[in-house]
């Protein structure tokens, strides 16, 4: 007994009690509402039923409704190339980044801690200022544009089927670059340096040694980072709010934010749930993979 009880202070069980406490807590909390919202994409539900809890079970007519729905595989396609889009931008110029502030130049410590600010400003905050940045009219980026002659006219980015999705896939790289270069930074300090001097007594050059070496080291990094960014990337909403509002006619609507639409413009909370069960399905999907890379760095 004495032996059972020591364990809970030491060893796997307190290891046991430090997860279990959250897990619960999360179950409570976050479980039920994502069983909700599993029952209710089997259910009809609309403004006037959404009080009660037993209503007309449809099966997978719902899902049926959101999947032949004509507008359900141009926002599919804008997910795509978002999430897509977001996680190669922000993972190339986070990587960028930890590369050069891995130099440890004098003051790099400093500067690296004001790429920050863009990660730790609420989404809302971020969409308003790139709406500025923005603007058609008076946007810095195009007079930035049209000082060094890339383009003539001004490019109305939020109003443009054309631009507005790229609108919000150029603020979501600037808001998840910090985060990339963070944990990059975290694994390029992990790599023995001995490495990187046995490497160049071999002859290697810059390049070499960042094949063989970095990326090879940095492989469980990489997986756990990027399965983090699509998880955060598919919970991206409010950038879409402040910035395009899914506009013009869907041409930057992505699922997440049609969920919203379904259930609080719409009304139809049961599409709206089972666009949210569909994606619930891509980040379980992305969990398992955060999981399986960070593996190795669970105590056994």
């Amino acid at each position: 007994m004495r032996k059972a009880l020591s364990t809970l202070w030491d060893g796997r069980g307190f290891d046991l009690i430090l997860v279990g406490i959250p897990l619960i807590f999360l179950i409570a909390i976050s479980g039920s509402a994502l069983v909700y919202n599993v029952i209710m994409s089997f259910q009809e539900v609309d403004i006037f039923s959404l009080g009660t809890f037993f209503r007309p079970f449809v099966g997978l007519d719902n899902y049926i409704a959101v999947l032949t729905d004509p507008q359900a595989w141009p926002i599919f396609g804008n997910t795509l190339i978002f999430v897509l889009c977001s996680l190669g931008g922000q993972f190339l110029f986070g990587f960028f980044l930890a590369l050069f502030f891995n130099m440890q130049f004098p003051g790099s410590t400093y500067l690296r801690g004001l790429f920050l600010v863009s990660w730790v400003m609420p989404g809302l905050v971020t969409g308003a200022i790139w709406n500025w940045l923005l603007a058609g009219d008076f946007g810095v980026i195009n007079f930035f544009l049209q000082s060094i002659g890339v383009i003539d006219d001004p490019i109305f980015w939020r109003s443009s089927p054309d631009f507005a999705l790229w609108s919000v896939i150029i603020t979501n790289i600037w808001f998840g670059t910090a985060f990339n270069m963070i944990l990059l930074s975290v694994g390029l300090a992990a790599i023995p340096k001995d490495l990187y001097e046995a490497a160049s007594l071999d002859g290697a050059n810059a390049f070499r040694r960042f094949y063989t070496i970095t990326l090879p080291m940095m492989r469980p990094t990489i997986g756990a980072l990027l399965s983090l960014g699509l998880i955060f990337t598919l919970q991206q909403f409010d950038l879409f709010a402040a910035i395009t509002d899914g506009g013009p006619n869907n041409s930057s609507n992505v699922a997440q934010y049609w969920a919203w639409q379904l259930s609080f413009r719409e009304y139809d909370f049961a599409r709206g749930a089972t666009v949210s069960v569909l994606m619930i399905t891509l980040v379980i999907i992305a969990a398992v993979f955060y999981v399986r890379s960070t593996r190795h760095e669970v105590r056994g």
